[in-house]
């Protein structure tokens, strides 16, 4: 962050002074990272940054607990480390992600804020210290793979999973309202036996629902904490209860299942819960392009494409065309699904770097892992406010396509076989009649037999049809 002022105060660490803004709350080893890394404009979000507050408050009441740290200490730091949480400083944590790979930089971001504006709130210099007090039984190696699991678990309970019901939801009501409306299917692209806008519409539904269950089966191992392992995951300068005991703490602070990790030479070396949510989002990420790729398909047109539904006009779609309206909501998810399809390649690749006893691309997995999330959150309301809910469905050009198909001949194999249903079909296509009005010329089928076998409502419900 730099001062508006321009001023700078002196600030040391233990490896020298060093010029920090004059209003800036960090010290000497953020202003260091600042000044190593001028990398990129990403910097850690608001749900990483949250993150990092809860644990230092829980780290000290945990501390305070068992006796290690003074308890006037750890109110201060639990005050101000509830601050950041909540998000009051986070203009004060500039450090880029392309960083450390631990994430030291910002764990000491974290600790010299807390420090700071503890001793803001004492009203005494310096009345806790970043690394002795505030950093207490931790190390940024157990606290940055804490708080990946811990802000991508929070990400998802809170928005995510919220959002991805709303889309079940409005899925299935629109499945509902259209479950008599017969459409062409297709299969390669190509006409196909129909079905229900309602069954492909349920169909959407259904990958909604089962992302999310997938997605919720990685919790209990995103539940398990990391910290308590310190440097290596021996636990050295750890009190041997305190992981379970910050665990319990941010349990109870967040209402998610915590715990201490398993094993925390697996927690620290390790990314391999952090790939395993990451391709649960990817999924979630190849369903939504799905669904999107079909509506636009679906509402493609409005002359020379399928026509079958209108989305909703949100805004003009050229800046050369007059009244020309694309499907933009569509448009956005798909590219909210490549954007979380790439971030997987990114979190498996950084997950490859568990070298011995530390992953060291920790900042650019939690990144990406978050990253995912809210895109995916932000997007699953989107698309059922701004698409699902509001298309209409076209219904009397679709079921002029539907009673012209030829492949509706399928309805007959099992009374004239696939021989003769593929030269009715044939001849169809060539003379561009309906497969009726042909089967009546080359079957000893009736009209009113006809009529019954290729009922397209009929079809969609399957089963082998019969005289």
């Amino acid at each position: 962050m730099a001062s508006d002022s321009g001023k700078t105060r002196i600030e040391r660490d233990s490896m020298g002074e060093m010029q920090v803004p004059a209003d800036a709350m960090y010290g000497a080893s953020t202003a260091r990272a600042v000044e190593n890394f001028p990398i990129s404009e990403l910097r850690y979000t608001r749900q990483m940054i949250r993150a990092l507050g809860l644990i230092k408050k829980a780290a000290a009441q945990a501390n305070a607990d068992l006796g290690l740290l003074d308890g006037q200490k750890a109110d201060l730091i639990k005050e101000a480390a509830q601050e950041v949480a909540d998000g009051k400083w986070d203009e004060h944590f500039p450090i880029d992600i392309f960083q450390t790979g631990s994430g030291t930089s910002t764990n000491m971001n974290a600790n010299e804020v807390i420090a700071y504006r503890a001793a803001q709130i004492a009203g005494t210099e310096r009345p806790v210290h970043p690394n002795d007090d505030v950093n207490m039984s931790q190390s940024s190696n157990d606290v940055i793979p804490t708080s990946i699991h811990l802000s991508t678990a929070l990400a998802i309970n809170e928005l995510l999973f919220p959002a991805m019901d709303h889309l079940h939801t409005t899925l299935e009501q629109k499945a509902q309202q259209t479950k008599d409306i017969v459409k062409m299917g297709r299969t390669h692209l190509m006409d196909a036996m129909p079905v229900t806008v309602g069954q492909a519409v349920g169909g959407w539904a259904a990958q909604v629902k089962q992302s999310r269950d997938r997605i919720a089966a990685t919790f209990p191992r995103l539940g398990q904490l990391a910290i308590g392992g310190t440097a290596v995951g021996t636990g050295i300068n750890a009190h041997p209860e305190f992981g379970a005991r910050v665990a319990k703490i941010l349990a109870s602070e967040t209402g998610l299942e915590l715990r201490e990790s398993d094993n925390h030479f697996e927690g620290q070396a390790t990314q391999d819960t952090a790939v395993e949510v990451s391709g649960q989002l990817k999924t979630y990420a190849s369903a939504m392009m799905k669904i999107a790729n079909d509506l636009r398909w679906m509402n493609s047109g409005p002359q020379g494409g399928l026509g079958e539904i209108q989305l909703p006009a949100l805004q003009p779609g050229s800046s050369i065309m007059p009244g020309k309206v694309n499907p933009v909501i569509p448009e956005a998810t798909m590219m909210v699904a490549a954007q979380v399809i790439g971030n997987d390649a990114t979190i498996t690749t950084g997950a490859h770097h568990g070298n011995f006893e530390l992953n060291v691309m920790l900042p650019v997995i939690g990144y990406n892992l978050v990253q995912s999330v809210e895109l995916l959150a932000n997007t699953s309301q989107v698309l059922a406010d701004k698409a699902v809910t509001g298309f209409v469905v076209n219904e009397s050009s679709m079921a002029e396509v539907v009673e012209k198909n030829p492949i509706m001949v399928t309805a007959l194999n099992a009374i004239i076989g696939y021989e003769k249903g593929a030269e009715i079909a044939k001849k169809a296509y060539a003379e561009n009649r309906r497969v009726k009005d042909l089967a009546l010329e080359m079957t000893d089928l009736s009209e009113e037999e006809l009529d019954r076998l290729l009922d397209p409502k009929d079809l969609t419900e399957g089963g082998i049809r019969g005289s």
